[in-house]
């Protein structure tokens, strides 16, 4: 659809994302969080505010600083007492159409599609694309990929004995 409606491709790759919990980071409506570019150590710091939502759209602040030397930079987050809370990857293709950037994203837990511009033409340019912004995720990535590694995490349930009943012991004998 996106190339039907000339839609220009601006670019695909991997990144690797990186959540951090550490000093300052009091509440949820603060987060951390390093994005990582696989392909060399180029990448993005970036913080985030507090998300809202106005009528199916998410609008939050973010501060982005480009990064010459990501492993020199995960280096010093660490000697301030940040810590990696847990990575995602994601391989993503980036497209603009009238001005929005249309983002395809593909996680290890669904497939994703971010509009990012002006927030006037966001729920209208959704539509067009034959989605619907009142059944946006409210989630970020950040918070579906927690969820969807704890889940593949194995249970710390207890071993359960196993205790073989007299008579068939005596069988097996």
């Amino acid at each position: 659809m996106l190339r039907k409606r000339e839609a220009q491709l601006v670019g695909r790759y991997k990144e690797e994302n990186f959540r951090f919990s550490g000093p300052g980071k009091s509440t949820r409506n603060t987060t951390l969080r390093l994005r990582v570019l696989n392909g060399g150590p180029r990448g993005v710091l970036t913080a985030k505010g507090p998300a809202t939502f106005v009528g199916g759209v998410k609008i939050r602040e973010e501060t982005e600083v480009e990064l010459g030397d990501v492993h020199a930079t995960l280096d010093l987050l660490q000697q301030l007492g940040f810590r990696v809370g847990w990575t995602y990857p994601k391989t993503r293709s980036m497209w603009m159409l009238d001005g929005v950037a249309v983002t395809l994203d593909v996680l290890e837990f669904g497939w994703f599609v971010e509009l990012e511009g002006p927030t006037t033409v966001l729920p209208e340019m959704a539509r067009s694309l034959g989605l619907d912004p009142n059944k946006a995720l409210r989630d970020s990535y950040s918070v579906m990929a927690k969820k969807h590694q704890q889940q593949k995490q194995p249970t710390k349930a207890k071993p359960t004995p196993v205790v073989t009943p007299p008579a068939a012991a005596e069988a097996q004998a």
